[in-house]
């Protein structure tokens, strides 16, 4: 009877003392633990974050959302037969360095099974167990639809005719594929293996072609490069940084391939 009252007189103390000290003691079965209990605030100040980045992430998809339905195939087709997807002039001198952005990096993949990150940064590229030399100047050029290789031609053909003997240059075709469909494993092998194609169109030269293709979403990606229509080519030159240093779009004159070749010319005299 003693034992029974004096237990619940030292449990009772127990409790009250916890208590007074919730940062510090809880109690569970007979005995009292110094372990810190769950602190409601922090708990709701996380519920609090969370749904503030849910909202945030609605939000940010809706603008997205609004974004591309403002902009369709029909309003790049229109612009197209406005100005022949000449969007804007092509530089018309070097952009200078201090000046120049970084360009976004994506990854590419190559019909004979290679993939890439571009542009290729100062560190050696993990996915690539050969070594990877930096080139002094790298032409990209993207397109976005089939329609748009006769402009990328008509800026590569030139570059490789004037520049085919310069091993310190590289040249990138890219084809971006935005489909969720052809960008799923199976489909896009398949793609990469009926696309095969030579790089360097039967010339032995020291400056090879390589084209490649990106899968995936690539808004953000587009979003950053200021790519709106679609339906034109876009031509990049980098410097060894991986800076754009010079841009063009559509189909180039005979003005901006003296520009780009200008340019490039003196990419290879920078240090």
């Amino acid at each position: 009877m003693f034992r029974s009252s004096s237990r619940r007189m030292l449990l009772s103390s127990a409790a009250k003392f916890a208590a007074s000290r919730p940062s510090f003691y809880f109690l569970k079965h007979e005995d009292v633990y110094l372990v810190p209990p769950p602190n409601r605030l922090t708990q709701n100040r996380f519920l609090d974050i969370h749904e503030m980045l849910s909202k945030e992430a609605i939000k940010k998809e809706r603008a997205r959302i609004k974004d591309e339905m403002s902009r369709g195939y029909f309003a790049d087709m229109a612009e197209i037969k406005k100005h022949g997807g000449k969007i804007a002039k092509a530089d018309a001198a070097l952009i200078p360095a201090v000046e120049a952005v970084k360009f976004p990096s994506f990854d590419v993949n190559f019909s004979d099974g290679r993939s890439l990150r571009l542009p290729i940064g100062s560190e050696q590229n993990k996915s690539d167990k050969s070594k990877i030399l930096m080139p002094s100047a790298s032409l990209l050029c993207l397109s976005f639809r089939a329609n748009s290789q006769a402009m990328i031609d008509s800026w590569t053909t030139p570059f490789m005719d004037a520049f085919g003997n310069s091993s310190n240059i590289q040249l990138y075709e890219v084809s971006v594929i935005e489909s969720w469909f052809l960008s799923l494993i199976p489909i896009k092998q398949l793609l990469l293996w009926t696309m095969r194609k030579s790089s360097s169109d039967g010339k032995h030269l020291a400056l090879q072609r390589e084209i490649g293709y990106s899968f995936g979403d690539k808004y953000y990606f587009r979003k950053e490069l200021k790519i709106l229509n679609l339906l034109t080519g876009y031509i990049f030159l980098l410097d060894k940084f991986g800076r754009i240093r010079w841009q063009g779009y559509g189909l180039a004159t005979e003005e901006e391939m003296s520009s780009l070749m200008s340019c490039t010319s003196q990419l290879l005299e920078e240090r």
